[in-house]
């Protein structure tokens, strides 16, 4: 088996340190990815510290991989040596149920086996993007176009298309000057986000706990920014919405934010909150709404979404960091001292 350099926990809430794994050989499907970079997601964070339940260690984290291919299987049809991929939040399914063959393997009926902190059928563990190579599936590669730099990809991989399902199935089409959708929170997910929905061609809004971040807001496409800390803007902002997507893990009012929504619209989150929600059916079935949430996207809708963003000049807002600095980097993700995404540099682990 090929060794890789890696950064690894060793247990949980120990610090992220260089050493090196083992990846699988090749097999029929397989391709072999030399990564550039690798983003920092909170869910990173959740799962080094066990704050989401028992994890397995050590654990190489990450699912927001942009690389170049270096070598393919026998079988491989989709990609060939030199061509520049992406691999996100899973690297295995069936293949078989109805959900994977109508392009959901997040949902697979039998097993999704997600990038890191997971393990395949066979026993095999999958280690993730924190590394200097990885081998998956070419079924669960993506191609970057083009027309955006491998940095700013990876984190398209998983913020990305986080947000880009949720716009793409509850932004109305046909409304008169463009559909009315508020994002909460301008984060990692939340500014690309309001880039998405702008590119789509809603008029964005975003709702953040303060005034610190709007002129980046309006740089990335909205044309409103209004603080939740103040009171009058959920009496102004009253059934202005057709979609309210919250981006954040933090606990709401949903009563509150449901005041938003205009009759027959839709609040959605993709962020999840701590603790259990309180959900006042009243502001619901007031007004026909829909609460929602939306876990990723499958891979068609990934690779859609990247084409999406190559064709309107979307790529994440991205801070690039050596390996050596990525424990200091999880501490300011969890201060939200990062605009907007922290990418590592893979070429610098153990250098």
């Amino acid at each position: 088996m090929p060794r890789t350099a890696a950064l690894s926990a060793a247990s949980a809430g120990a610090p992220l340190t260089a050493t090196t794994i083992e990846r699988r050989d090749l097999r029929d499907d397989d391709i072999a990815i030399d990564i550039a970079y690798a983003g920092i997601c909170h869910s990173d964070i959740h799962q080094v510290r066990e704050e989401w339940g028992s994890a397995s260690f050590p654990m190489v984290p990450g699912h927001e991989i942009a690389g170049t291919v270096t070598a393919v299987g026998p079988g491989v049809t989709r990609y060939q040596v030199g061509d520049r991929v992406g691999v996100g939040c899973m690297v295995d399914s069936c293949g078989e149920c109805a959900q994977c063959q109508t392009g959901h393997e997040n949902f697979c009926e039998k097993k999704t086996v997600w990038t890191y902190n997971d393990a395949y059928p066979d026993g095999e563990q999958a280690m993730g993007g924190y590394s200097q190579q990885i081998v998956v599936s070419e079924r669960f590669a993506v191609r970057i176009p083009e027309g955006i730099d491998l940095d700013v990809a990876a984190p398209l991989l998983c913020a990305g298309i986080t947000v880009y399902t949720p716009l793409k199935r509850w932004i109305p089409s046909g409304v008169e000057g463009g559909a009315q959708v508020a994002v909460v929170g301008m984060g990692g997910l939340g500014h690309m986000a309001v880039k998405i929905a702008a590119a789509m061609g809603a008029e964005v809004t975003v709702l953040s706990q303060g005034l610190s971040k709007e002129a980046d807001g309006r740089r990335f496409g909205a044309t409103g920014y209004r603080a939740t800390s103040d009171p009058s803007t959920f009496e102004d902002l009253k059934g202005r919405f057709d979609l309210v997507l919250s981006t954040i893990s933090a606990d709401l009012d949903l009563g509150q934010y449901l005041s938003l929504v205009k009759p027959f619209g839709a609040f959605v989150t993709v962020g999840l909150p701590p603790n259990p929600q309180s959900l006042p059916f009243g502001a619901v079935i007031s007004g026909d709404k829909v609460v929602a949430g939306s876990n990723i996207g499958g891979i068609a809708l990934t690779q859609e979404m990247l084409d999406f963003c190559a064709e309107h000049g979307i790529a994440a807002e991205v801070e690039t960091i050596r390996a050596d600095e990525v424990n200091e980097a999880y501490d300011r993700v969890v201060k939200s001292d990062v605009r907007y995404r922290f990418v590592i540099d893979t070429a610098t682990i153990g250098a």
